[in-house]
């Protein structure tokens, strides 16, 4: 406990559960329109036992993060006339997620779109969707962003004493926060379909996101253009624009709906 004495620690620690919350929003979108499928009275159970177990697995991640930073070396080289890539295991994980984020949010696109009855979804639902489906999608989603989460994590805590410590208390805090709140956030999302779509293209754009960090970190080069990261700051500018523009759509409906 002596860490706990330095200033740095408190520093280290506030900064990286503030950063895991930021990066949490994206699990709450995912998390929010996946247990709207299911009944209410299952939903916030859902997300409570999805996220308890993804917690569990981003704490084994942290315990192992040696072998995750190794994941950087190459497993095997593609090199093309036109394509050249050192595919590697965290590459692999990033753009496995990437598509099957982008799968996910245009199938509910087109579910929306297609105007299904109510009635027709609900008949879907108790066929398709269940509340152990739920889960492990809860949880595979959060695989994919925990190693962007404990890469970012054991960069800010190098040097640091007590990092692990550090690390797997900021982990707990944030989780527990996501708790409190991913069900408050679901109900509002479901009551309004066009921030349902908004957050389904958010989806859209963090998938795009995960693939190109995955060609990125695989140092991909397509016809002589190496694939760059696109800047974090860039996706959460985007949303907070576009979720400024819904709030004052929301605002200019609600009197004409009063009317």
């Amino acid at each position: 406990m002596e860490i706990f004495a330095h200033f740095d620690t408190w520093v280290a620690l506030l900064t990286l559960t503030f950063l895991e919350i930021i990066l949490g929003i994206d699990n709450i979108i995912f998390i929010s329109i996946t247990t709207g499928k299911l009944p209410k009275e299952k939903q916030r159970k859902a997300t409570n036992i999805g996220l308890l177990l993804a917690m569990l697995f981003r704490i084994m991640l942290l315990l192992g993060v040696s072998y995750i930073i190794s994941m950087k070396n190459a497993i095997f080289t593609i090199d093309t006339s036109w394509l050249s890539t050192d595919v590697t295991g965290q590459s692999i994980i990033l753009i496995l997620g990437g598509i099957f984020l982008l799968y996910k949010s245009t199938s509910e696109i087109h579910h929306k779109v297609e105007g299904i009855t109510e009635e027709e979804s609900s008949a879907k639902r108790k066929v398709t969707t269940t509340l152990s489906k739920v889960i492990i999608q809860i949880v595979l989603i959060d695989i994919v962003f925990s190693f962007d989460s404990v890469l970012t994590a054991v960069g800010m805590t190098n040097g640091v004493p007590g990092a692990l410590t550090i690390m797997i208390l900021a982990v707990v805090i944030s989780m527990l926060i996501m708790m409190i709140f991913a069900n408050p956030v679901g109900t509002f999302v479901n009551n309004h379909p066009t921030i349902q779509m908004l957050a389904l293209s958010f989806l859209i754009l963090i998938g795009f996101m995960l693939i190109t960090e995955g060609a990125h970190l695989a140092n991909t080069v397509i016809f002589n253009q190496h694939i760059g990261a696109i800047p974090k700051g860039y996706l959460y500018f985007a949303i907070a624009f576009s979720l400024g523009v819904e709030a004052l759509n929301m605002r200019i409906r609600k009197p004409k709906a009063k009317n």
